[in-house]
């Protein structure tokens, strides 16, 4: 009885959370209601007192609504830590075997959870505008609740009765809710699952903890250009919302830029494609918005100098933030869902998420229209010499640069499109996508690098037609002089040979050329201010990024080659393309050196990884505990002087992870370890994961093509061998001899006692190379009982058992079965100079950095000022 009321207890605990948290969900969507509604009448009305009693009372309903989503947090973060499995959003994406920094990356796996994390920054950015910026609360806000009401609506989860509409997606959905035609609801109506499905092990990494919050940190900051930009065509001050709205431009440019950063390095770091861009169509909608917001970033600066700048501002503004929705629907509308590995399923909000992208859209788009011929614009055409005109070059390169993006990107929604007017399109995305994407993206590269180094210049500089030259001939000489070292050197060393591919010329020239001028401007702006610097800065970064591109993928070499002679595998993804694979793979067998390159390879082993210890452990010291992320500790567990876990002791592991431990010694004898990992991934398919070395210069970039399953392989037929000492035989096709047999006085770890026994035998086995394993069977008596464990040497695939003593003949009878010696099939690439491209994301940071110090004291400056 008092189990029952425990358990009952218990039950309704949990299902008052998801209560609580589905009030706070209605809440805040019904705050931002009202919060729109009172900040719309706000800016209606002309009466003062009016417009501050209406401010007022928004004012706090947007607070109410902010309290409302911290609610909505603390509830479903509540469920998926306490491992509540009656909702169906735990069981999907937690498991009790996560660590606390994967349970927080469970929160945002879901389509409702990342709504919630967009609609959590969207609180926290509108509540400290309400607190910043008094001026433009009222318009600014407006279209902040607005923004906050039709995202409140995606995880809203209820149904309009009598038209039977459902409105967004709960993330406190029960299971039964969710999964209402499991038949164990009819056998079983409390079920409750022991353990959640967990999270997607590709998602189990440091940067899928940071990099989800700081990307929709850059979406929620697009939100607030464009609010201002609404709010000064509402009110008509076309120019005024510019100064408030830049340094946030910038910080989005910053968060946004990070974020896109985080992912690459993350792809680079656990997916096996060779490098950190797939061109992959979800990347693809993060990165188009950035350019277009990097464009109107530099349209904003100029407006003051060219008023047509400040049309050209309205425009991108806008088109930045529809992007962000866009991108928004292309992800989560399931319309990608077979074009792109990121997409997320449809879960019926793509009529939802049109109608909030179609919303703003005709909103901005009309507010424009209504205010066009009101907006300032400049008569005149921008002069060749001016810093307009290049930085309008710039923009225009940045924007083509998103348009051939977006264009390529969009062809499943093409499809669709035409789908629905009845007719047939099979337009479909490139097969080769970095391929089709890069050699239009090169010549953007070469633009912006190039565009980025004469604007600096005439932005700093008083050039004109008749000193043009002057300022330009040193910094163009010097550019071909160091174009032409850099490929002197690059030839030298092998690392590419860049007459094969004139426009890596052209692009590394471009490179230089941006460093060498906007290094120049910033020694110049050095000398006076640096606070001033940020541009430069900024640009030197992006310079450094695209180096950092060309040569860590555009002279990636294949260091891995197959000269064994022989084909490694018939499997079709190695025999096509002309037995590419075949060629570009080395296959390293169990302790047997193998040379590769100026590395010389030993693959010592499967390796498992334990979650709470510093180094991986062999096989043969745990049995994983199956479907429960655990294991036993066959022996001591001892790593780094410490003892871990004891014999028998149970430890958490990562059953789904496969780490094959590869020794590298270069040619001075120095040896470096790494760990290739496979995956075996339910969610996305088994997966494997690249290891890297990393040098100044180069990263090798390693992962594993092809392994057996050493729980799946099948042993021959049992041979029974009869030798005395020394005798020579076959086994496996390999020469054995039967060294020696001596008697122990210990079995697996114990004394013997006094009327047991105990033999063991050392089998010598000749390998390739001339290498000797040893194998060593043992015969035991033990209390009457006789055992003849199996020992299996991987390295030679053979397993003996020592079955007889024949003290007659003084031979030994040993019964041996043989099977495929373990193996791994390993690719590796050399990268060249990828640091420049790490290196490069940290200065462009930094100059981002820069610039918003410099612009946002320059706005609290005329704020203060009443300005």
């Amino acid at each position: 009885m008092i189990n029952k009321l425990s358990t009952f207890k218990n039950k309704m605990f949990h299902t008052t959370i998801g209560n609580i948290g589905h009030l706070c969900i209605i809440l805040s969507f019904v705050a931002s209601v009202i919060a729109t509604f009172g900040y719309f009448k706000s800016v209606q009305t002309t009466d003062l007192d009016q417009q501050e009693s209406w401010k007022r009372f928004s004012r706090y309903a947007f607070y109410i609504h902010g309290a409302a989503v911290v609610g909505v947090i603390i509830s479903l973060f509540s469920i998926i830590y306490n491992h509540y499995f009656e909702y169906h959003y735990a069981w999907s994406h937690s498991s009790k075997a996560l660590p606390v920094y994967y349970i927080i990356s469970c929160f945002w796996e879901g389509q409702e959870g990342s709504f919630l994390l967009w609609i959590f920054w969207h609180a926290v950015l509108g509540i400290i505008l309400i607190k910043t910026n008094k001026h433009w609360e009222a318009p600014v806000m407006a279209i902040f609740a607005a923004v906050q009401t039709f995202l409140c609506s995606m995880i809203l989860g209820v149904v309009l009765p009598v038209i039977d509409l459902k409105i967004g997606s709960s993330p406190f959905l029960m299971m039964r809710e969710a999964m209402p035609d499991l038949p164990i609801w009819q056998m079983k109506p409390d079920f409750i699952a022991e353990d959640g499905r967990g999270l997607n092990p590709l998602l189990q990494n440091y940067w899928m903890v940071i990099h989800p919050p700081t990307l929709f940190l850059g979406f929620a900051t697009t939100l607030i250009p464009f609010a201002y930009a609404m709010a000064g065509l509402w009110r008509g001050e076309y120019s005024a919302w510019i100064r408030p709205a830049l340094p946030w431009a910038l910080v989005s440019g910053l968060v946004l830029g990070v974020g896109i950063i985080m992912g690459g390095y993350w792809a680079y770091e656990t997916l096996n494609f060779g490098g950190y861009w797939n061109w992959d169509p979800v990347e693809n909608a993060s990165f188009v918005p950035w350019l277009v917001l990097v464009a109107t970033i530099h349209c904003m600066i100029i407006y003051k100098t060219n008023q047509t700048a400040l049309r050209t501002s309205f425009i991108l503004v806008i088109a930045t933030f529809i992007l962000v929705l866009y991108s928004t629907f292309l992800n989560r509308s399931g319309i990608l869902g077979e074009a792109s590995v990121h997409s997320f399923t449809d879960l019926g909000l793509s009529g939802q998420l049109l109608i909030y992208l179609l919303f703003f859209l005709f909103i901005a788009i009309g507010l424009l229209v209504w205010r066009w011929k009101e907006v300032p614009s400049d008569e005149k055409e921008v002069s060749t010499y001016s810093r307009e005109f290049w930085i309008f070059l710039g923009a225009t390169t940045l924007c083509l640069s998103a348009f051939q993006i977006i264009a390529a990107t969009s062809l499943p929604v093409y499809n669709k499109i035409v789908e629905g007017l009845g007719f047939v399109s099979k337009l479909a995305p490139p097969a080769d996508a970095p391929t089709y994407y890069s050699k239009f993206q090169l010549w953007f590269g070469v633009g912006m690098a190039v565009f980025s180094g004469i604007g600096q210049a005439f932005w700093w500089k008083k050039i004109k037609q008749e000193n043009f030259a002057k300022y330009f001939l040193t910094p163009l000489l010097a550019s071909l002089i160091l174009t032409f070292v850099v490929i002197f050197f690059t030839t030298k060393s092998q690392t590419g040979d860049f007459f094969e591919s004139p426009t890596y010329i052209i692009l590394l020239f471009g490179g230089i050329f941006s460093i060498i001028t906007n290094g120049s401007i910033l020694f110049d702006i050095f000398k006076g201010n640096y606070k001033l610097s940020g541009g430069a800065v900024t640009h030197i970064g992006v310079a450094m990024m695209l180096l950092g591109i060309l040569f860590s993928s555009g002279y990636s070499k294949v260091v891995s080659i197959n000269t064994a002679g022989f084909n490694i595998s018939n499997d079709k993804s190695f025999t096509d393309n002309n037995g590419k694979e075949n060629k570009e793979n080395v296959m390293l067998w169990l302790n047997t050196p193998q040379k590769m390159d100026d590395y010389t390879l030993t693959y010592k082993g499967v390796r498992v990884e334990g979650r709470e210890l510093p180094d991986y452990l062999r096989p043969e010291q745990v049995e994983i505990i199956e479907n429960d992320f655990h294991a036993v500790a066959l022996q001591d567990i001892e790593q780094k002087g410490k003892k871990y876990y004891s014999k028998g002791d149970t430890l958490p592991v990562f059953p789904e992870n496969k780490y094959y431990e590869i020794d590298f010694r270069d040619k001075d004898g120095k040896i470096t370890t790494l760990f290739p990992r496979f995956q075996i991934n339910k969610k996305m398919g088994n997966s494997v994961s690249p290891a890297l070395k990393r040098n100044l210069g180069t990263d090798l970039y390693t992962y594993v093509a092809l392994a057996p399953d050493l729980d799946q392989r099948e042993w021959s037929k049992t041979e029974n061998y009869s030798v005395a000492i020394k005798d020579t035989f076959f086994l496996n096709d390999y020469v054995a001899v039967l060294d020696n047999v001596t008697r122990v006085n210990e079995f697996e770890g114990k004394p013997l006692g006094a009327g047991d026994a105990a033999v063991q035998a050392t089998i010598k086995v000749m390998g390739k190379e001339f290498i000797q394993y040893e194998i060593k069977p043992i015969f035991v008596i033990r209390g009457g009982m006789v055992a003849m464990p199996p020992i299996e040497n991987n390295e030679v695939g053979i397993r003996a058992k020592f079955v007889n003593i024949d003290p007659k003949t003084g031979k030994f009878e040993f019964a041996f079965n043989t099977t495929q010696r373990d193996y791994v099939v390993l690719k590796a690439i050399e990268k060249p100079l990828i640091n420049l491209l790490w290196i490069g994301t940290l200065v462009l940071s930094l100059g981002f950095v820069m610039a918003i110090i410099r612009r946002y004291r320059e706005f609290r400056l005329m704020r203060d000022k009443g300005l």
